[in-house]
């Protein structure tokens, strides 16, 4: 075990995918000579050369279009799109090609490539450098969308996304890559002993409330089922890890014990994840729920600028409102509404 940051399990990611699989390459802006944004790549082109790690001109649509070249001469490329926001102009390409390519070749043509999409806000970016893009891709038929929440979570999901057939989007919390935590390194060598990289995951158990989180929003999540314990309630976490497919099993059967649910996540509400979640689960669970499932989320506006996002995203009192909301008990824990 290693104790790394989240950036730094993803860079050991990257490095053990490298030398496991000649096929690998690495492209992106910037991640070659200055190591990535966030340093993530760091050393890799060094290690590796040129012609695996890549640094590519600032045009997104190209770095896709080149992958997706790469991907039908049997390479599985590995893109970075260097802040969320800039994700956009490569949408065409995602969502009309790479998303399809396996379908509408009847099966003949597989696309591994993996799409790295650090996301979110909480770093007090600039414009078009905070977005919660996830729901646009979650919705395309075709692609697998994930994200992680811990350095042990983006080591071990970024080896099984590279070395998946389909084609993966992997979201990455930005306010996250300095989170440290132990890693194991060896998870994926032997059979079995990984989770499946399309698997949600209980990482507090409870009994009282079930809240659902992914990516950044699971350590909060965590902060509240602990602050909610102070006060008596026990709350259950789902870390949902994988957008598209849904793992819907996991969080049937923590509501079918809790009765209550509440999701979060920072990207805006309307025709957000948390709504298909709440339709889901109200269909399966609809005689065990005690109270409609709750969803706290960041505002449909667009992202505000650095000195307003902790007004937008999701937080500790927002979240335990909602706990109170599904419990019936109106502003026991935090007094929200008089704030």
């Amino acid at each position: 075990m290693t104790e790394l940051t989240l950036a730094k399990a993803l860079g050991s990611g990257l490095r053990r995918a490298l030398a496991d699989d000649d096929r690998v390459v690495l492209m992106g802006e910037d991640i070659g000579a200055l190591g990535g944004v966030f340093r993530v790549t760091d050393g890799l082109q060094r290690e590796f050369g040129r012609d695996r790690v890549m640094d590519m001109p600032l045009a997104e649509s190209g770095i896709i279009g080149m992958a997706v070249g790469l991907a039908f001469r049997g390479f599985r490329p590995v893109c970075e799109i260097q802040f969320d926001g800039f994700i956009y102009p490569a949408f065409d390409q995602i969502v009309a090609q790479v998303a399809k390519l396996h379908y509408r070749t009847g099966g003949s043509v597989r696309m591994p490539l993996t799409i790295r999409v650090p996301y979110g806000g909480g770093i007090g970016a600039v414009e078009h450098h905070s977005e919660s893009p996830e729901a646009y891709f979650a919705h395309t038929a075709g692609l697998r969308v994930v994200t992680c929440s811990t350095p042990q979570d983006a080591h071990t999901m970024l080896r099984q996304a590279i070395a998946c057939d389909d084609p993966v989007v992997f979201f990455e919390p930005k306010r996250r890559y300095w989170t440290k935590g132990e890693v194991d390194e060896t998870v994926l060598d032997e059979p079995g002993r990984a989770e499946p990289m399309g698997r949600a995951r209980v990482v507090v158990e409870g009994s009282d409330v079930t809240i659902v989180a992914y990516g950044p929003l699971v350590a909060t999540a965590i902060d509240a089922a602990v602050a909610a314990s102070d006060e008596g309630v026990s709350i259950e976490v789902v870390d949902l890890r994988s957008l598209a497919p849904l793992d819907l099993d996991t969080i049937e059967a923590s509501v079918r014990r809790t009765g209550r649910l509440v999701i979060v996540h920072e990207a805006q509400q309307s025709g957000g994840l948390g709504a298909e979640i709440a339709a889901s689960i109200t269909d399966r669970c609809f005689l065990h729920l005690e109270a409609a499932p709750a969803r706290v989320t960041g505002f449909d506006t667009p992202y505000p600028s650095a000195r307003a996002e902790e007004h937008f995203l999701p937080d500790l009192d927002r979240i335990l409102d909602a706990v109170d909301r599904v419990l019936g008990r109106a502003n026991a824990l935090t007094g929200w509404s008089q704030r």
